[in-house]
């Protein structure tokens, strides 16, 4: 064993001990009686002389053919029995292990020979190396060695690793023995250059293959001496090899000989990173700063050049421009750096996957739990979240490492039993999912398809099954739809017959209380249809149900086939991820957080009940649409460098939109091109759902690495590990809590800072809690092999692991920590977990781990990974991004303003950041110019003297630079011109409805202290046949919001009217003013067209009323300005002459 490795293994071969897994090294729980302390799960540490800490593991490796579990107790030849010892006692094998943390570890067997043991000699078919038995992967093959010493690849590649490259046979180091025939420059490569080996292990003297130019060796040089390439080009008339370049044969562009595959090896990239193409990127950026020069051009002649006959239009219109200007720079600077990730999902199955190395046939994948929240299983149907958890379960990921928890923050007994449906259905829909690979795994959308359902099929049973699935699913939907019918009516009867017992005992005493009763006959515990006290939607008890237990690690089949089923399953793995119902406690005088305070909740049950190291969460109505997106966003937290990412973030797809996408719904400009652009700073916003979450992130610990920006611009950058920084005295570091360390050359201060790092009042008092934070740190690290510098991995296989059982105390840890006083004088949601004090939870909380140091990634799969559905009607659209704006407004005016981040927050990614709480306050400036057109046209006036021609080309400056920078976004971002054109009419909309009430919502908290609530966006159920599927788009429900664009539409159709009837019948016309005018009120009135045609409704209806209302009033508005200001005074009488009413 290596004296330096930082691991200590010790071998068993025990029959009874060998279904005991490989333990996790950090003590998962401190008290006996704790459900998640593990008989083997101990943490041993041993410093030696050096100040290393090693860590002891406990493998048990079981029988094989090559290597017989041989004991005393058994019949076996006395030449193989050992004469000594206690005859109930196994036979222990010692074993060498070689590797350390930047090689893998190997494990070689080795029998104790004793003096009357007879040697028994090897096979030739088999390694001659003591301690390995593996067999040689051709009886032809040649040697490494001259000596002929028969040695196997993976034994050759470890001596060549140690840095000395001796022959373990003639002790000398190994010389090939080639043909003499093969004297060609590619026959010399061959036996180094081969596909089973990796070239990256194989070393020269110590020297790494990677880093010569050319593999080819010399057999005149002496060992030591650099070889001289051009000497040996000129004696042979060669080439040069793989090493540096393949030239083609002369005339054709195939290779004589194909060179190898380099990528194709274990340690190849989990993702890589690409750039926008130089041929956009550079001319996007040019006209950025184009248009910048032109921007701060037009603004100076604007200032220069007053308007001295309106100068209150000319300097309102001056501020806006300025305004825009500026608010186009927040928004242009963060795109500078796009980039575009791209994920190996065969090397993580290489890497992770059981395979023929991994006896256990256990995958070494960490943990994840999923949480989907929902509020209110009326403006939330349960049909939606039903599909919702059923794509979940189905999911492509290791059955055991997947927990599903359901957060119902209403704790309605319809969610409940909806979910007690779906447990009961997925025992059809996942094993025929996983039969025939069903995409996707939503059931909704999967038999809602319009393509054709056969395609790339190629079970003869799929149609048969096909039906009998889509049979049982409607029926399932059905049950779903009666649920709240259902319980009504159960509820209605048992409270009836708890009456007349009542009656009868004479017990009675007032009116009876109107339960809500569970199936069971028993009442319900949570949200009652009466709500009644301790039954309300906002005063309840804490539920927890377990609907699917933990299941196994071995996959299940069936033996025979069983007529009740309605899919054959007996090739198909039938097991179940678990299933979690929670209902958090909620009490009269506590605040609940809205939906932040639900997500801690289930951060600390789940890390109770599975403790999953990374943490997904969805809303109700966003399903998985591709089953390999859990190990898509895997792919970035596992890969080198991984440890630094607190969260990967998938964009938002959404389904059931109008074809036109008449509010811009599907929102491509942001989740497109702004998201993106992001990915090349510090990493996109949190957006609320679909995010992947590395849980010890959450729970407010820092990364093991950070950069901090210094000077103009944060040009200068001090990289520097968080572990190794200690904190001075009366340093108040409110950002930061030292990530978990485990120190070797100071062990007792990483202990001190852990125990800082985990008390209780930070936490919490659940001892169960705080202890489980040191396994998820475990297991979120980066095998060996990949761990950055300054930061822990853990061996490979470490993971492979059963799951722990629940007992009833972890079900009732659970339960504590969901109660409503649980945070109380803790952390939670000021530093941990999800972030409270503002609308826009999920942006504060994406902030926060950003100002920590942690970065995050965009991860766009080509199969849309979730989707989801989005409020189509403009009343609920507008509702929306009032609560989207507001919450803007509370960034601005709180301490997670940008303008107070940290060092570790780079300054695009700053810019970006106050950006988002900048935003809502342009809406000032917009409504002002949105207003001045129809105030130009009614006065007569312009924002300018006269239409100059200096004016006229910086104007079509801006224009032209502004749209060839749109076609360039366009262009690497791959959306279209229709999705730009809608995201800018919609900028509009909600600039002058939304915006502006937001501003003043958000004041109003600021200054008054009033809280501002808001109705939870209802999600749109799946429509049945025969439904028009948009007819929710047609609804028209008046609100407030609708109030200023209403204005400024009328305002500006009667503004053009006035200004066209003043020119006509002027005697002086001019016509400069009225085409300006009418030029900008019409770029106005196209912005909110989409606003208008939302009014009227289905096409048909009043669409002709409003035409009809919207000509008259203008026509009146004209007349009645024209009777107070006529163009010309001594025409009045002459024109109110022509205009009199017979």
């Amino acid at each position: 064993m290596d004296p330096d490795s930082p691991v200590r293994i010790t071998v068993s071969s025990s029959g009874g001990l060998r279904n005991v897994p490989l333990s996790s090294p950090v003590r998962r729980s401190s008290i006996s009686n704790s459900p998640l302390s593990g008989g083997e799960l101990r943490r041993r540490s041993a410093v030696g002389s050096s100040g290393v800490e090693y860590v002891a593991y406990t493998v048990q490796i079981p029988p094989t053919p090559d290597h017989p579990l041989v004991s005393d107790s058994q019949t076996s030849p006395e030449c193989l029995r050992k004469p000594h010892g206690n005859p109930n006692e196994n036979r222990i094998k010692d074993t060498v292990f070689t590797g350390g943390f930047n090689s893998e570890t190997r494990a070689h067997a080795k029998r104790m020979k004793s003096v009357e043991e007879m040697v028994v000699p090897k096979s030739k078919l088999l390694c001659q190396v003591d301690g390995c038995d593996e067999k040689l992967l051709n009886k032809s093959s040649k040697p490494h060695c001259e000596c002929g010493f028969k040695i196997c690849d993976d034994c050759y590649v470890e001596y060549c690793s140690n840095g000395t490259g001796v022959c373990p046979g003639c002790k000398e180091p190994f010389h090939e023995s080639f043909e003499e025939e093969e004297d060609d420059d590619v026959g010399l490569m061959k036996p180094m250059m081969s596909e089973e080996k990796d070239p990256l292990l194989l070393r020269r003297g110590g020297v790494r293959l990677e880093n010569n130019f050319s593999l080819v060796r010399s057999f005149k040089a002496p060992p030591n001496q650099e070889f001289d390439h051009n000497r040996w080009l000129f004696e042979t008339n060669g080439t040069y090899g793989f090493g540096n370049a393949v030239w083609p044969r002369e005339g054709s562009y195939e290779y004589e000989n194909p060179p190898p595959v380099f990528n194709d090896r274990m340690n190849r990239p989990l993702t890589r990173k690409l750039g926008v193409s130089a041929a956009i990127i550079s001319p996007y950026r040019l006209l950025i700063v184009i248009r910048l020069a032109a921007l701060a051009l037009f603004l100076t002649w604007r200032i220069s050049h007053p308007n001295h006959d309106a100068v209150w239009l000319w300097l309102m219109s001056v501020i806006c421009e300025v305004w825009f200007a500026f608010s186009w720079l927040l928004d242009q600077l963060p795109k500078l750096c796009p980039v575009t990730r791209t994920t190996d999902l065969s090397v993580l199955k290489e890497r992770f996957e059981p395979t023929q190395n991994n006896p256990k046939n256990l995958s070494d994948l960490p943990g994840i739990d999923i949480f989907v929240s929902t509020a209110d299983a009326e403006k939330e149907p349960p049909l939606v979240t039903a599909n919702t958890i059923l794509s979940i379960l189905a999911v492509d990921y290791p059955v055991d490492k997947i927990a599903c928890y359901l957060s119902d923050d209403g704790g309605s007994l319809v969610t409940f039993e909806a979910l007690a449906e779906v447990a009961s259905f997925a025992r059809t829909w996942v094993p025929f999912c996983r039969k025939h690979e069903i995409e996707p795994r939503n059931p909704e959308s999967y038999f809602s398809q319009k393509g054709d359902p056969l395609k790339n099929k190629r079970q003869v049973d799929f149609v048969r099954e096909r039906r009998k699935v889509k049979r049982e699913y409607d029926e399932f939907k059905v049950r779903i739809n009666a649920l709240p019918e259902t319980i009504r009516r159960r509820s209605d009867a048992c409270n009836a017959r708890e009456e007349l017992l009542a009656k009868k005992k004479q017990l009675e005493i007032g009116g009876p209380m109107k339960a809500t009763w569970m199936s069971d006959g028993n009442t319900w515990h949570g949200t009652w249809f009466s709500n009644e006290e301790d039954h309300s939607r906002g005063d309840h008890a804490g539920i927890i149900q377990l609907m699917l237990a933990p299941p196994g690690p071995e996959c299940a089949y069936k033996t025979e086939e069983d007529p009740d089923d309605l899919i054959d399953a007996r090739n198909v793995d039938t097991r179940l991820p678990m299933l979690v119902y929670v209902s958090r406690e909620k009490r009269p005088g506590f605040d609940h957080n809205k939906k932040a305070g639900a997500m801690n909740a289930l951060v600390r049950a789940s890390a109770i009940m599975s403790n999953g190291s990374f943490i997904l969460n969805l809303d109700c109505d966003h399903y998985i649409h591709n089953s390999l997106a859990l190990r898509e966003g895997m792919c970035f937290m596992l890969d080198r460098g991984g440890d630094k990412i607190c969260y990967v973030q998938f964009p938002q797809r959404f389904e059931g939109i109008d074809p036109s996408d008449r509010y811009a719904n599907h929102n491509t400009v942001f989740f497109d091109v702004s998201m993106r652009a992001l990915d090349g700073l510090q990493g996109p916003m949190y957006v609320g759902t679909g995010c992947i979450f590395r849980r010890i992130a959450l729970y407010g610990f820092s990364p093991p690495r950070a950069t901090e920006h210094h000077g103009w611009f944060g040009g200068k950058k001090i990289k520097f590990s968080l572990k190794r920084m200690k904190k001075t005295k009366g340093e108040d570091d409110t950002e930061m809590i030292l990530p978990i360390v485990d120190d070797q050359n100071n062990n007792e201060e990483g202990d001190d800072e852990l125990k800082q790092a985990l008390i209780p009042e930070r936490f919490g008092d659940s001892t169960y809690l705080i202890d489980s934070i040191a396994v998820a740190e475990f297991g979120g690290r980066l095998i060996h092999e990949l761990r950055g510098k300054d930061s822990h991995g853990r061996p490979s296989g470490s993971l492979a692991v059963q799951r722990e059982p629940i007992d009833r105390a972890a079900i009732e840890e659970a339960i504590k920590v969901v109660t409503c006083f649980y945070e109380d004088k803790t952390e939670w949601g000021k530093r941990v977990g999800w972030i409270y004090g503002s609308i826009t939870e999920d942006v504060v909380t994406g902030y926060r781990m950003h100002n920590r140091g942690w970065r995050s990634v965009y991860c766009v799969t080509k199969r849309d990974a979730f989707r989801g559905t989005a409020p189509i009607n403009l009343t609920d659209r507008l509702i929306q991004v009032l609560r989207w704006a507001t919450g803007s407004v509370e960034i601005f005016f709180s301490r997670n303003n940008a303008l107070f981040a940290s060092r570790r927050m780079k300054f695009l990614q700053r810019i970006a950041y106050f950006n988002v709480g900048m935003y809502p306050f342009t809406s000032i400036f917009l409504l002002a110019y949105c207003v001045l057109p129809a105030l130009s046209l009614f006065s007569g006036k312009f924002i300018v003297q006269s239409l100059n021609v200096t004016f006229l080309i910086l104007l079509l400056a801006i224009t032209v630079t502004l749209s060839m920078l749109a076609l360039l976004e366009i262009r690497w971002s791959k959306i279209t011109l229709h999705d730009w054109w809608r995201n800018e009419q919609f900028w509009l909309i909600g600039g002058t409805s939304a915006h502006p009430v937001a501003v003043i919502q958000g004041l109003l908290k600021v200054i008054a202290g009033i809280d501002i609530s808001f109705t939870l966006t209802s999600k749109p159920a799946a429509a049945d046949d025969g439904e028009d599927e948009f007819a929710e788009l047609y609804e028209f429900r008046f609100t407030m919001l609708m109030i200023p664009p209403v204005t400024i539409i009328l305002m500006n159709v009667a503004a053009i009217a006035v200004g066209v009837f003043r020119t006509v019948y002027s005697p002086f016309p001019e016509w400069s003013k009225l085409l300006g005018g009418v030029f900008f009120s019409f770029w106005v009135l196209s912005h909110l067209y989409p606003f208008a045609k939302g009014l009227m409704g289905r096409r048909g209806k009043i669409s002709t009323i409003v035409y009809l209302w919207s000509m008259l009033i203008c026509i009146v508005v004209s007349l009645i300005f024209l009777y107070v200001h006529p163009p010309d005074g001594s025409r009045r009488q002459s024109f109110m002459m022509s205009s009199q009413f017979p």
